[in-house]
C-alpha cells in the first residue's frame, strides 16, 4: 500500500471516530443551557408553548365514555360559562395524582374530561376509583382528537372560555396553587 492511499484513509478514520464525540459535547453544551435556564428560572419543563391559545377549539366529535356522555366542538362552542377540559388516562401516574384536585375544583367550575388513548372499561374503572370529577366524558380512543388540540401528553387541561375559544394550556398535573393561583381566577374573568 502506498503512502498515498494511506493518507485519506488515516483522515477518514479520524473523521469517523471524531463525529460521536462532536454530537456529544453539543448535547452536552445544551444540557447545559437547559440546567442554567431553570437555575435562572427562565425555563420551565413544563411550560409548553401551545399553539391553540386564545383560538377556537378544533373541529371534533367523540363518543361516550361510561359514566359519562360525548361531546364535540359544537358544545363546547355553545357554552355560555367556562369550562375545564382534561386529557386524562387510566395508566397515566399523573393522572392519579392530580383527581383530588380536580374532584375539589367540580363544585366550582366544570369539567369535562377526554379520555385519551384508553380502553372503555379501564378508563370507567379509573373514574370510578378515583371520585368522578366530570360533568362529561367523552373517548378518544385513537388519539387523533388530542394531536388536534395540540396535546404533548396526559394529563393535560385547557380552560374553554364562552364560544369555544381557548383560553388557557397547561401541560402538567394541576396542583393546588395553579388551581387557586391562575385558574380559578381567570374562570372568574371570563364568567364577567
Amino acid at each position: 500500500m502506498s503512502d498515498k492511499t494511506a493518507q485519506p484513509d488515516l483522515t477518514r478514520r479520524r473523521l469517523l471516530m471524531a463525529a460521536p464525540l462532536v454530537v456529544a459535547g453539543g448535547a452536552g453544551i445544551a444540557f447545559w443551557q437547559m440546567l442554567s435556564g431553570m437555575r435562572q428560572g427562565s425555563f420551565d419543563p413544563h411550560d409548553i408553548k401551545a399553539p391553540a391559545l386564545n383560538r377556537p377549539v378544533p373541529d371534533f366529535t367523540l363518543p361516550d365514555q361510561s359514566p359519562g356522555q360525548g361531546f364535540g366542538a359544537v358544545d363546547l362552542r355553545a357554552l355560555k360559562v367556562p369550562v375545564l377540559v382534561n386529557f386524562f388516562a387510566s395508566w397515566c401516574i399523573p393522572c392519579v395524582a392530580e383527581m383530588p384536585q380536580l374532584n375539589a375544583l367540580k363544585d366550582r367550575l366544570p369539567i369535562w374530561g377526554i379520555a385519551y388513548k384508553d380502553k372503555p372499561a379501564d378508563a370507567q374503572g379509573f373514574v370510578r376509583r378515583a371520585g368522578n370529577p366530570y360533568a362529561r366524558i367523552a373517548s378518544d380512543l385513537s388519539g387523533m382528537t388530542a394531536i388536534d388540540w395540540g396535546v404533548s401528553g396526559v394529563p393535560e387541561s385547557f380552560l374553554i372560555g364562552p364560544g369555544g375559544v381557548i383560553r388557557w394550556h397547561s401541560a402538567a398535573a394541576l396542583d393546588e396553587a395553579t388551581m387557586h393561583d391562575i385558574l380559578l381566577p381567570l374562570a372568574a374573568s371570563l364568567r364577567t
